[in-house]
């Protein structure tokens, strides 16, 4: 998991322990591209701030579409009824056309007020005057995406924090399928665990390709491993079929592939200069990677040197570009080309 995830999921974890034993902040601004951790401490709010017999008084839930700063700012400023808090949520907050007016308010909040500004995907400007109100009188979370590598270790925490363990090779694989999305991943999860018996605690490979509904051996995943090999026979039948797929897009393709192949240029750059390297430095060469998979690449940097892994990455960015629409005086089927980016990896 990126830094940058463990310290908002660290954080996330926090705020929602504090919100459970009555802790609340004025003011909740809750943004970013990722939007798990944002719902996932809106949500905590709304459960558990005001009694449900009291909600109907003391509860504010709106659409910033639909409101304007002015009417917040008036909830907000409202005494409980019978309560300790008045709650005053806006959702889609990014779509108020004067989100920015309730800095008036976030400067000098009320402390009967719970105030929770929650942005889907977007994030407020934070050289304005809302972000440097909420920051000094409330709480902000700024949940960023997990990048696509760090993805199977997000996967495995996750798993770990519900008493489940997920094999290695599992969780990449379901990191592959379902992408980066991080509530996708929990959604797919949920649905996982129905489906297997009670009781289950370890997660397998078979039980994401039953249950998933996808096939390891037809993934970016399984392709990489057999390129790393230098396995033609299977890497090009995986390609095809990859390729022939409905959703195939060649852009997302080429950049997991890049990321392989740029693990392998560092962790090749690593043992020439240093032979037999650390666990640190391997690991530090290998980010993201679980150790699990390290003999993997002790054997692509073999099929691989530096100097064919440099020119992999120099191949794989002439297929980005192909694959976003350069030189669209060719038009080729994006299948067809990963078919051929495979060919020319292997004939590196």
């Amino acid at each position: 998991m990126a830094k940058q995830g463990i310290n908002v999921a660290a954080q996330c974890r926090e705020l929602i322990s504090e919100i459970k034993e009555g802790q609340y902040k004025p003011v909740y601004l809750l943004m970013g591209e990722e939007a798990y951790y944002p719902d996932m401490v809106c949500q905590a709010i709304i459960d558990n701030c005001i009694d449900e017999f009291s909600k109907d008084f003391n509860e504010t839930i709106c659409y910033g579409a639909d409101v304007t700063a002015d009417q917040v700012i008036s909830a907000a400023r409202q005494f409980p009824m019978m309560a300790d808090r008045v709650l005053v949520v806006i959702r889609e907050a990014q779509l108020m056309k004067t989100l920015e007016q309730l800095s008036l308010y976030c400067e000098e909040p009320l402390d009967s007020t719970v105030l929770v500004i929650l942005m889907h995907g977007a994030s407020a400007d934070k050289r304005k005057a809302l972000y440097k109100a909420a920051t000094k009188n409330g709480v902000v979370v700024d949940s960023q995406p997990v990048r696509d590598y760090e993805i199977p270790s997000w996967i495995a925490s996750y798993y770990e924090s519900r008493g489940l363990r997920i094999d290695p090779d599992a969780a990449a694989l379901l990191g592959e399928s379902v992408g980066t999305n991080l509530s996708t991943i929990v959604l797919e999860t949920d649905k996982l665990l129905k489906a297997l018996p009670e009781g289950t605690t370890r997660i397998t490979v078979q039980d994401i390709e039953s249950n998933v509904g996808i096939s390891r051996q037809f993934t970016i995943f399984e392709l990489n491993k057999e390129l790393s090999s230098r396995n033609a026979t299977k890497a090009l039948k995986i390609a095809a079929h990859i390729g022939n797929s409905a959703r195939f897009a060649l852009p997302a393709a080429v950049s997991a592939m890049y990321n392989e192949f740029n693990r392998i240029l560092r962790y090749g750059a690593l043992l020439q200069k240093t032979p037999y390297p650390s666990a640190e430095d391997k690991a530090r060469a290998l980010a993201g990677v679980n150790p699990y998979f390290y003999r993997q690449y002790d054997q692509a940097v073999r099929n691989y040197p530096v100097q064919k892994a440099m020119k992999i990455i120099s191949l794989l960015c002439e297929y980005d570009y192909l694959g976003k629409g350069g030189d669209g005086s060719v038009a080729t089927d994006p299948g067809e080309l990963l078919v051929e980016l495979t060919a020319k990896i292997l004939s590196v």
